[in-house]
């Protein structure tokens, strides 16, 4: 098991990201290639969950498209993800706020944590 996590952490270069967990809401600038060409494209919406650790390690994102909830997965290894920020730190009691999926309106609302300092 230990020899696997070496040879994953040399293949995979890692990319340091801010510190982000259930309920934040974050901005995933990624790289999309059409064709010959590359562009970077910004997907904003709240952090449902993260799973994994290491190299394998995910994290899901939700943000209503129109009255269409969109989610989508991201890698935290993948070499597609340029930049995450942190719009807004959530207060949620959760890891996994799959609940929020069925919330619309105010109920969909999550308390902002404040720092002071």
């Amino acid at each position: 098991m230990d020899l696997i996590k070496e040879v994953q952490k040399e293949m995979v270069e890692t990319q340091e990201f801010p510190a982000f967990g259930a309920g934040d809401t974050v901005t995933v600038s990624y790289k999309i290639k059409e064709g010959d060409k590359q562009r970077i494209q910004q997907f904003t919406g709240v952090v449902l969950q993260r799973r994994g650790v290491g190299v394998t390690e995910t994290f899901t994102v939700r943000k209503m498209s129109g009255n269409v909830g969109v989610e989508r997965i991201f890698p935290i290894a993948s070499p597609f993800i340029d930049e995450i920020k942190v719009m807004k730190r959530g207060r949620v009691r959760r890891a996994r706020i799959f609940y929020f999926r069925e919330r619309t309106g105010k109920s969909a609302r999550i308390k902002e944590r404040r720092y002071f300092g």
